[in-house]
């Protein structure tokens, strides 16, 4: 992904602001790399008027994770969004993290953030760290759609309406980050085969129920065929 691009495009103060704290967060992983991926699926810009579009990725791993992904998007100069998803190296008792932010003009729709059990019983280790969690300046919370089993018991999800909500939702991904990051630091890679297979399978259920969602598509649909659409989907965002 070009940051020279995402300066001179700024799409949203609080995007940028979430993308600058995610990164930093990144940043303290150990052995972080780039990920080479297909350029006709990482970035993608169009200036067809009434279709104007761009969609921007950035792919690393690190030790304890296979795959960091961050897509910054826009659509028609209206609808804006930012998606990660920070999937962990199945050798490694660590969660998955994962966070949204949609923008429909000036409205803030959805705002989820999640650290997403990859084994059984995994989020025990963390659970108090999140639960504490102060909710009580968010006035439309949302409810989770019927394929979100996957996420946690403290996942977060609400539209937000005035700029203390969005300062909040900032310092809840910033905790989440940080649990993220401290769990991260003091595990070691597993080798038992049954271990790591029940890790595989819960990021592959994680992928499958996240595909359910079919808001993702319809948007895609708009502006790339069919074919483009599925590639893009399994391969870039929810790939297992």
């Amino acid at each position: 992904m070009s940051k020279s691009l995402t300066k001179t495009k700024l799409i949203d103060p609080l995007i940028l602001s979430l993308l600058q704290n995610i990164r930093g967060h990144r940043s303290n992983l150990e052995n972080l790399k780039c990920l080479s991926f297909d350029p006709k699926l990482s970035n993608i810009i169009s200036n067809k008027e009434g279709k104007e579009l761009y969609i921007e990725n950035e792919f690393h791993k690190a030790k304890g994770f296979r795959k960091l992904h961050i897509e910054v998007a826009e659509f028609s100069k209206r609808l804006k969004i930012l998606h990660c998803v920070f999937f962990p190296d199945p050798k490694y008792d660590i969660p998955i993290f994962g966070m949204d932010l949609v923008k429909v003009n000036d409205i803030v729709s959805a705002a989820i953030v999640d650290l997403s059990p990859s084994s059984k019983n995994q989020n025990i280790k963390y659970d108090k760290l999140l639960s504490c969690i102060d909710r009580s300046v968010f006035e439309s919370e949302r409810e989770i759609p019927n394929w979100g089993d996957i996420f946690s018991e403290n996942v977060f999800f609400a539209s937000l309406i005035n700029e203390k909500e969005k300062k909040a939702f900032l310092k809840i991904v910033d905790h989440y980050l940080l649990v993220l990051i401290k769990l991260s630091q003091n595990v070691s890679a597993d080798y038992d085969h049954g271990i790591i297979e029940e890790r595989i399978n819960y990021q592959k259920n994680y992928c499958i129920q996240q595909m359910k969602n079919e808001k993702t598509s319809l948007v895609l649909l708009k502006y790339f065929d069919k074919n483009w659409v599925d590639e893009y989907i399994k391969k870039v965002l929810f790939d297992f």
